[in-house]
């Protein structure tokens, strides 16, 4: 995305996403009538931490982010930042500059936003990097009905699905229902990217 004055403007991230991220949990929360105490028991994700997020003192860690946004009935979109659905006959572009980046701060995780109209179609698209060795972690369920695709870019993953494990190299592809805790990890010493589409039926 270029501004006025010709400057390219940067992906979101480090202070600018972690203040976006808090306020935009603030505001779900308190639309959604809970206390930071509720919420808490609801995400499993101590109070004191909740309170450092919205603040935007404290940037989440991937299981953190995604265990407060399905306490907030939320995408990870939603709460990064993501522009709106496009409406109805218009095109709408993002250039990779402008992506929203979420980077996990202990792992250096990264995951790119590249649906330019996230939720348009019921699905959106994100690009993830893993780094050599890096692992998310088990993520929480989605709700029923949440369905994930994806393919390797570039390097090898392995994807936990409720005890089931799978390896892929780049060119595979997987899909599955994501209605169960999964994981990905990147258990070699290069870089791991994928693309995932992630589609909810109604």
């Amino acid at each position: 995305m270029v501004e006025q004055d010709g400057n390219v403007a940067e992906p979101q991230h480090g202070d600018d996403l972690a203040g976006a991220f808090g306020s935009n949990v603030r505001r779900r929360r308190e639309e959604a009538g809970l206390t930071l105490e509720q919420l808490s028991t609801q995400s499993s994700v101590s109070r004191a931490m909740l309170s450092k997020v919205e603040r935007g003192e404290k940037s989440p860690t991937i299981g953190v982010a995604s265990r407060i946004a399905h306490a907030l009935d939320a995408s990870l979109s939603d709460l990064i930042g993501g522009v709106a659905a496009a409406a109805s006959g218009v095109a709408v572009v993002m250039r990779k500059n402008g992506r929203p980046v979420f980077r996990d701060p202990e792992t250096g995780f990264e995951r790119h936003m590249v649906s330019a109209a996230p939720g348009a179609g019921g699905a959106e698209m994100v690009v993830h990097y893993l780094p050599a060795q890096v692992s998310t972690g088990l993520l929480p369920a989605y709700p029923p009905g949440t369905e994930k695709q994806l393919v390797v870019l570039e390097g090898t993953l392995t994807v936990a699905i409720g005890g089931i494990s799978e390896t892929l190299n780049a060119g595979d592809s997987l899909f599955f229902q994501a209605d169960a805790d999964h994981g990905f990890a990147n258990r070699t010493n290069a870089v791991c990217e994928y693309i995932m589409v992630i589609s909810r039926r109604t």
